[in-house]
Parts: C-alpha cells; structure tokens; sequence
C-alpha cells in the first residue's frame, strides 16, 4: 500500500501530467501521483527524465536488461511491473523479460547481456561493489561512451526503484496486460 495518497491535489500542472501520462501509458503512472504533492519534484523530475530519454550510446535492450536487473535487486515492484510493459513494447523477447529476476540461472541471455546485468547488480549493492575485470570488459565491449551511459542507467534506476519502494508503490498492472496481449486465446503467460 502507498504510504502517501495517490490523489494529489488536483493543480493545472497535475491535470497536464495526468493527460499526458493516460495518453502515453493508459493511465496515470503511481511514482507521478506521489510526486505531485511537491510540484518542484514533480517538475524537475520530469524534466530529468526527458533529458535521460534522449541518451543513445548504449543499445537499448541492454538499457532495459540493466535497469530490470537494479529494479530487481531491490525489490522494486513497481519499477519490474513498468520495466516489463516497456520492454515489451520495445519488442524484447518476453523470456528475457520474465527471467531477469532468476538471471544467473537462466540460459537466454547473452555473454555482454550477463555482463551487463552483473555490473548492473553490482552497482546496486550497498556499498556498491567494485570489480575491475567486468568493468574492463565492458568498457571493451561496449566504449566509453556507452559504459558511460550504462553506468548512469543504473545509479537512475536506482533513484526511481529506492524512490519507489520507499514511496510503497507496487504493480499497476502493466506486466499483466502484456501477458494477456501476448497469450494465446483464452491462455496468459505464467507471472513472474
């Protein structure tokens, strides 16, 4: 249960952050409503992510597979809840998806994508834990730039899980309505 109301007060500026939110996303996503009891944090939260949406260096699927990895080692409900809907509609292979909470013993994914997700993880420890041979390689992997990009992904997705989890946010249901969008007639997909 959210530990703050999920009906702020009903400003312009929320009025606007609801309109757009049900016209991209179906509904008006939970971390906004929490948010919008302080319009300053809402605001410059919003402006963050627009700026954070515009990074390109780092392959997308790998993005998502790192910030699901971070959203998982904390527990973010929410955030695994969003980060599936989103892959989803990026096309990711829904397995990927699924497994990233049981990664290490999953066989879908990748030698980078491991990597990827291991520094992911690793990143999210606290204190964070350092390992100088797996940044190496994906420094190699990837280039600066991109490790760059990774390593910035993860330290955000760890301020929207942390923000999240502390905030009580859990699904809205958007893993869900992929499952059943996915499924074959009158099946849905196992949950995660």
């Amino acid at each position: 249960m959210a530990r703050i109301s999920l009906t702020p007060p009903r400003t312009l500026f929320f009025r606007a952050m609801e309109w757009y939110s049900k016209r991209t996303y179906g509904k008006v996503l939970d971390p906004g409503r929490a948010m919008a009891h302080n319009s300053r944090v809402l605001w410059s939260y919003l402006r963050f992510e627009q700026s954070v949406a515009k990074f390109r260096k780092l392959d997308g699927d790998l993005k998502m597979l790192a910030e699901m990895t971070s959203a998982a080692a904390i527990g973010c409900a929410w955030c695994m809840d969003f980060g599936h809907w989103e892959g989803n509609r990026r096309g990711m292979d829904p397995r990927k998806l699924r497994d990233v909470p049981l990664w290490r013993e999953s066989d879908v994914y990748t030698p980078l994508e491991r990597d990827v997700m291991a520094y992911a993880e690793a990143m999210t420890a606290n204190p964070p834990e350092d390992d100088d041979a797996l940044s190496a390689r994906l420094l190699a992997a990837l280039g600066e730039a991109a490790f760059v990009e990774l390593t910035m992904m993860v330290a955000v997705e760890n301020m929207r899980s942390r923000f999240n989890s502390a905030m009580g946010l859990t699904s809205q249901g958007f893993k869900e309505a992929c499952d059943l969008r996915d499924a074959p007639a009158g099946k849905s997909h196992p949950t995660v």
